[in-house]
């Protein structure tokens, strides 16, 4: 694998917050990138008053342990740290140590200091995070990487195409040269490590390890969680739900635990950015489905380890991922079982059909008009140019 940084869409922004005061924070799932965008972000620092910290090390976590928090300021000068100018200090990780928010506020309000942080859940970093830290930060979340990223990692030229659905254009040339690629990622998913990997073998190792992790780190430091084996038994049944609308009872009977206990993990596997829950776009209460959400995994290539599920679920969940990074993402349903599958930003239909046809078109007409959104389009895996409203996947980078 190389050691090579490749940037992701949202460094430039990130980077450009580096000279801000507020505190920076970078947040997303395990393995997605956060420690080496961090480690960058701070090589691209001039001062030379910087320092890296991950608090999965206890050492680490036992310098901000002291309650009179000026001693912190003394441990982080014994660490290499110049209080006579501006400090830059980077903490990884700070999930592990809840306490630290009360520290960083301090530090933060005394001392010129510049904090960029990562942590791999949301529910800390928005809510007990936010609460002593209200407007002292801004939070970038980093998510596995999206199909433009994935080519720049595998070092394919790419051009962006329109980001304007209604003004992409496909192009039979772009589609033979990367068809492959694309193939791959709906295959594999966007985890920068597995992306690295040649073997197949080697990338399904690791997507192995990396949900392994996932329950036995992440989820039992945040949560009494102590039966792993049941956690690991519900997500294998949400990913064999991808794309479906989440019925928490129906878990409840299948894996044997209570109704409460399955809506109580479905909720934190939401909040450690596992998957996506997607509400309803709601135009006539009286037709539609209004409680019901869908859900969606963070990554293709965790789907295809934890479930058997057909390639037009794949597709489905790979389109949710390109599109989320676009903006707000609904779905909408009849009660009579016909949907759209995704709505962006409430203005446009998106149906996704691996071979779309023409009948395909017809009915997301007519679904889009009940809706009330006049723009629609149908995203195809394979190639359907003769439609007027179609585009292809490959092209939403």
């Amino acid at each position: 694998m190389s050691s090579q940084f490749f940037p992701r869409a949202i460094y430039p922004e990130v980077k450009k917050h580096l000279s801000a005061k507020q505190i920076t924070v970078i947040t997303g799932m395990r393995r997605v990138g956060k420690t080496t965008l961090i480690k960058q972000l701070l090589s691209e620092i001039t001062s030379t008053n910087k320092v890296y910290l991950d608090l999965q090390q206890i050492n680490n976590r036992e310098l901000f342990a002291s309650k009179n928090f000026d001693d912190v300021l003394m441990h982080l000068k014994q660490a290499g740290l110049r209080a006579t100018e501006k400090m830059y200090v980077a903490l990884d990780e700070i999930q592990l140590y809840p306490e630290i928010s009360g520290v960083m506020k301090y530090l933060y309000d005394t001392y010129d200091i510049k904090f960029i942080v990562t942590g791999s859940s949301s529910y800390y970093l928005k809510n007990l995070f936010s609460e002593s830290l209200a407007g002292r930060k801004r939070i970038f979340e980093l998510f596995p990487l999206n199909f433009g990223e994935y080519l720049t990692f595998r070092q394919v030229a790419w051009l962006q195409n329109n980001i304007d659905f209604a003004k992409m254009k496909f192009s039979a040339h772009e589609y033979e040269r990367l068809r492959a690629y694309y193939a791959e990622y709906i295959e594999f998913g966007g985890f920068p490590e597995v992306t690295l990997m040649n073997g197949i073998d080697d990338k399904k190792s690791m997507l192995n390890d990396i949900i392994s992790s996932y329950v036995n780190i992440d989820i039992k430091s945040l949560a009494d969680f102590r039966d792993s084996g049941s956690i690991y038994n519900l997500i294998k049944m949400l990913a064999a739900r991808v794309g479906t609308r989440l019925d928490n009872s129906k878990l409840s009977r299948l894996t044997g635990l209570s109704r409460i206990t399955v809506a109580n993990y479905v909720s934190l596997f939401e909040k450690t950015y596992l998957i996506s829950l997607v509400q309803v776009h709601t135009h006539n209460v009286d037709r539609e489905i209004v409680k019901a959400k869908k859900i969606y995994f963070a990554d293709n290539g965790l789907v295809n380890i934890l479930a058997e599920v057909g390639s037009g679920t794949k597709f489905e969940n790979s389109i949710f991922n390109q599109l989320r990074q676009r903006g707000d993402v609904r779905y909408y349903a009849l009660k009579n079982g016909q949907e759209i599958d995704f709505v962006l930003d409430r203005r446009i239909a998106l149906e996704t059909k691996e071979t779309p046809t023409i009948d395909d078109e017809t009915t997301l007409l007519a679904l889009s008009k009940m809706a009330g959104i006049k723009e629609f389009r149908i995203i195809g895996r394979h190639a359907a140019p003769k439609y007027r409203n179609y585009i292809w996947g490959g092209d939403i980078k």
